[in-house]
């Protein structure tokens, strides 16, 4: 057990010993370019966008190839309302398998901002390839947690307005067989209430009931007195 307690603190002294014997970036090969040479152009370009005016952005956005167009756009957004330039801040570079980033700060009075410079490496021709230029906000830890922890809870509150969406559809089918048994019973009361109608034909047969007691009558008035049966005249009958 010993051995093994002692092992494990043996990797992790080795492993913060590793850490800590970070490389030098200067010393770094970023696909043939040098990391000073990197840092010295990166200040160039934010002095040349610093210095340009709304003509030369104008200009720009007509007859720019698409780079320098986005770089352009994303400076002059970034930096409205910033207030004044208070010299460059920190400077990266990054190398991975296929990539180089480079990154330099500016600062201002209001908050900082991130010149970005992405290169791909060439395997044809050898060499480093710019493929995007940006500026970017710098946002500290809270403004990113706020941000992180907004976008949190619009997540969590369109997930459950959709639930309660879906919960009062489902409410709704419970509906769908009262509303039909409701539309059914509807359509059948009229025809219960036209059934009483069907005994209007029953009068003809009443009528010709009294036509024939009438004829009886008339024929044994007739007999009796000896008049003609045609000059009687029957106002009303009356049933008992």
């Amino acid at each position: 057990m010993k051995k093994k307690v002692s092992l494990i603190l043996c990797l992790v002294v080795m492993v913060l010993t590793m850490a800590a014997c970070g490389t030098d970036p200067a010393s770094v090969d970023y696909f043939g370019m040098k990391y000073e040479d990197m840092q010295l152009y990166m200040s160039q370009q934010v002095d040349a966008l610093s210095s340009l005016t709304e003509e030369d952005m104008a200009s720009i956005e007509l007859y720019g190839d698409e780079m320098t167009q986005k770089l352009v756009s994303t400076w002059k957004t970034s930096v409205e309302g910033l207030g004044e330039s208070q010299g460059l801040g920190e400077f990266t570079a990054t190398k991975t398998q296929k990539n180089v980033t480079v990154e330099q700060k500016v600062k201002f009075s209001g908050r900082e901002v991130v010149l970005s410079y992405v290169y791909a490496y060439n395997y044809e021709t050898k060499t480093a390839e710019l493929t995007d230029a940006s500026v970017d906000l710098v946002y500290t830890l809270g403004e990113k947690m706020q941000k992180a922890g907004l976008n949190t809870l619009m997540g969590m509150g369109t997930v459950f307005m959709v639930l309660i969406l879906i919960s009062l559809i489902i409410y709704c089918f419970k509906l769908i067989p009262y509303l039909q048994k409701r539309f059914a019973g509807s359509d059948t009361a009229p025809a219960a209430a036209a059934a009483p109608a069907a005994a209007v034909p029953a009068a003809p047969a009443q009528v010709s009931d009294d036509l024939e007691l009438v004829a009886v009558i008339s024929a044994a008035i007739a007999a009796s007195t000896g008049a003609s049966a045609d000059s009687f005249v029957v106002r009303s009958i009356h049933r008992r």
